[in-house]
């Protein structure tokens, strides 16, 4: 796969976690988190995406997240449960895409607030309608996930590098 290939890049929010008397890296899914993370994964599904590649957090909800919604997806993408996504800076995770190999055309992250939505916002140069708009006056709540693409490889990714195409609520 040429690095000139277009790729495109799914940042996920956890499904609502619960506050039981745990680390926070252990808090579960909360009820409406168990409900949503599926819609989540029925709406990836309908975006057509093939994913080649899912990045996901290994903090208990994250991993709970992606169970629930990988089974809505036609194709189970290789999955990998990194450790750096937790509590990533925003340098960290574009520090993290720079390291995903350049055969990935398609990669979905599995993460956590405010990391997510700042690592959207800070790759859309560009964004398509509203999109924008929409993701910023949400605040990226839990189960969102939003959709950009670039060009260029893995290595390339910066800021301002892509175009946000679709930013997705379970409760609009």
């Amino acid at each position: 796969m040429s690095v000139d290939t277009p790729r495109r890049i799914v940042l996920l929010r956890h499904a609502k976690a619960d506050w039981p008397q745990v680390s926070d890296h252990e808090r579960p899914l909360a009820e409406r988190g168990r409900s949503d993370a599926p819609v989540a994964g029925r709406r990836l599904a309908e975006t057509g995406i093939g994913f080649d590649l899912a990045l996901c957090s290994t903090a208990v909800r994250t991993r709970e997240t992606w169970k629930l919604a990988v089974h809505e997806l036609p194709e189970r993408p290789r999955t990998v449960y990194e450790d750096r996504l937790y509590e990533a800076s925003l340098g960290e995770l574009i520090a993290l895409l720079n390291d995903v190999p350049d055969e990935v055309s398609d990669l979905l992250v599995i993460g956590h607030n405010p990391g997510m939505h700042a690592l959207a916002d800070a790759l859309a140069g560009r964004a398509e309608g509203d999109t924008a708009t929409r993701m910023n006056r949400s605040g990226f709540p839990t189960s969102a996930f939003a959709v950009l693409t670039f060009d260029g490889s893995w290595k390339s990714v910066e800021h301002g590098v892509g175009t946000l195409v679709d930013f997705w609520t379970p409760h609009d």
